[in-house]
């Protein structure tokens, strides 16, 4: 069993070397304490260190005789109440807990800080991101949109990518994000998207995103005083009420949101046709990005195309429609239900250019 970094010890409070020697014990009972530092490779002061510490927890006994032996315990009972003590001291320290918060709340006077807090300063933003984003074991929301700001936006973007002190979505948890089209053209928000949905995060495209904005298992929001000046400081939000009207927007949004995935753009299938026209996948991919508002060099940085493809493309539905203009393309795809249809998954194909080099 490979205890070196604490292991099934970390909750018990003994360190990875005691643990180490009980499990030596528990499989060769009496023991010395040459044989326990053999066994597991320690020097025998470090050993007998070990073996004193488990006799204070009352793990192991010593046997009469000379030289000294050491017997384990039975593990049920002896671990057993070791783990009893551990629960009550932390039981005393929740208790404790509640106690120093009641003074915190009573200080704190008027603001309610229980409710929401506000941080000022930018190193405060991305620490507390990445405290809740570690935190969170369910599911974390995330609306972003221009303007970015390096450094503290990336903490409110990067989710499963290492960013704001290591922080990072823990693995099991669900990562969805909206992008504002707007501001889905520059280098950082094509980044962060892409090490979103690389680690499984689903992301969707809309436009006219009415803020920033994270919300960690539906308990806690993250938003900026002033989304057009996001260095001014953030409001971390707390109570429930508002939190719910929050995760309600952002499941407004994403309901209208058209979902994209970047993972292998270079692959996305071209030749798979639809019923109601002579339309291949790239041409709908272009289609359903257009309908929200996003311009040709826009799409092209998306799809990883050229800005001439996505003209082509266009060009080619507004002949299949009989359109001449962007406005009437979308409107006869709309009618047509071309854009009802979600984007099939990534696959094997020709027809696409290279995708845009990101920086690591």
């Amino acid at each position: 069993m490979d205890i070196t970094s604490g292991g099934p010890w970390t909750g018990t409070g003994l360190d990875p070397l005691s643990g180490r020697v009980l499990e030596f014990l528990v499989g060769h009972p009496a023991a010395g304490a040459e044989a326990v530092a053999e066994g597991v490779g320690v020097p025998v002061e470090d050993a007998e260190r070990a073996l004193r510490t488990l006799e204070d927890e009352l793990l192991v006994l010593r046997v009469a005789g000379r030289p000294t032996r050491w017997r384990a315990g039975p593990p049920r009972s002896s671990l057993g109440s070791l783990l009893a003590r551990r629960r009550g001291e932390l039981a005393q320290a929740e208790l404790y807990m509640e106690q120093l918060h009641e003074v915190y709340r009573a200080v704190s006077g008027s603001h309610a800080p229980h409710l929401v807090e506000v941080l000022e300063r930018a190193e405060e933003v991305a620490a507390r991101y990445a405290h809740l984003l570690r935190a969170s074991r369910r599911e974390v929301l995330h609306l972003a949109k221009p303007p970015y700001v390096t450094g503290t936006e990336t903490a409110y973007g990067e989710g499963r990518e290492r960013a704001a002190g290591e922080a990072a979505v823990q693995d099991g948890v669900r990562l969805r994000s909206v992008y504002d089209t707007e501001g889905f053209t520059d280098e950082m928000s094509l980044e962060t998207a892409l090490r979103g949905t690389a680690g499984g995060g689903e992301l969707r495209l809309s436009s006219g995103l009415p803020v920033k904005l994270v919300v960690f298992d539906g308990t806690t929001a993250l938003l900026p005083v002033d989304s057009d000046h996001p260095a001014a400081g953030s409001l971390v939000i707390h109570a429930p009420a508002m939190v719910a009207v929050l995760v309600a927007l952002f499941e407004r949004l994403w309901e209208r949101a058209v979902p994209m995935s970047l993972e292998s753009r270079q692959d996305w299938p071209v030749a798979r046709q639809t019923r109601e026209a002579d339309i291949d996948e790239r041409t709908h991919e272009i289609l359903h990005l257009m309908a929200t508002g996003m311009k040709d060099d826009a799409i092209a940085r998306v799809l990883g195309v050229s800005r001439r493809t996505v003209q082509k493309h266009v060009s080619e539905a507004g002949t299949a429609l009989g359109a001449r203009t962007r406005f009437q393309i979308a409107l006869l795809a709309a009618e047509r239900g071309w854009l009802d249809r979600r984007p099939g998954p990534p696959g094997t194909g020709a027809g696409a250019g290279p995708a845009p080099a990101v920086r690591a």
